[in-house]
């Protein structure tokens, strides 16, 4: 498994809706990217200047928000995850 490094999250995308708000079945084609997914782990933090680390918002289990292009995308045997910088994260859902 990956570990991210400094103020990083390691993130798994949740699956994109296939049926509409209404109930019909979208096409691949026309189902938005998620932007939700569920942290499998956290960096240690940003170093400070003192030598400190700055304590993650974020922690394993949470299901975060992201940006639309935020991550890097990586694969690791089949699956699929993002590594994601903290200040791409915008909520997380409770």
């Amino acid at each position: 498994m990956l570990k991210p490094l400094a103020d990083r999250v390691l993130v798994e995308p949740l699956e994109a809706e296939e049926k509409s708000a209404g109930g019909i079945y979208l096409p691949e084609a026309a189902q938005e990217a998620p932007r939700e997914g569920k942290v499998i782990g956290v960096g240690p933090g940003r170093l400070l200047e003192d030598g400190s680390r700055a304590p993650m918002s974020v922690s394993e289990g949470d299901v975060v928000v992201y940006t639309k292009y935020g991550g890097h995308e990586v694969r690791v045997g089949e699956k699929e995850y993002l590594i994601i910088d903290e200040g791409s994260l915008l909520a997380v859902k409770s």
